[in-house]
């Protein structure tokens, strides 16, 4: 997930805070700001927030979902591209995690659990 590259909910609602305040601040006091209005948005900021968390719980059931499969191909033969337009079968015999990726290690091969093409006994 590149959650860098993105403001998180929880930023967002303290930035539409900092923007709430300097408005009341600097409000006509005739023609207030509306209660409604403000009550909506910050509805909306809370459940942006909740469905942020949300993903997150289910990137990570993912992650171990995929992680369970992967050990459970330990022992498994598989074939995969070996990257020089040819294909490559070999064992599973361990699993592991580089670079956010869940690898196979096959005889010399780290497999990208997504680069799998066929699976046997």
């Amino acid at each position: 997930m590149a959650v860098d590259s993105v403001n998180s909910a929880a930023n967002l609602q303290m930035d539409y805070m900092k923007l709430l305040i300097a408005q009341m601040q600097n409000q006509n006091p005739l023609e207030p700001m509306s209660n409604t209005e403000m009550a909506s948005q910050m509805a909306q900021f809370s459940q942006l927030q909740q469905l942020e968390e949300m993903n997150t719980s289910f990137s990570r059931v993912l992650r171990d979902t995929q992680l369970n499969y992967a050990n459970s191909l330990i022992g498994k033969r598989v074939v995969f591209a070996d990257g020089t337009g040819g294909y490559t079968a070999g064992a599973v015999e361990a699993v592991g995690i580089y670079e956010d990726d869940i690898v196979l290690k096959v005889g010399s091969y780290e497999v990208s659990i997504g680069d799998l093409l066929a699976i046997g006994e």
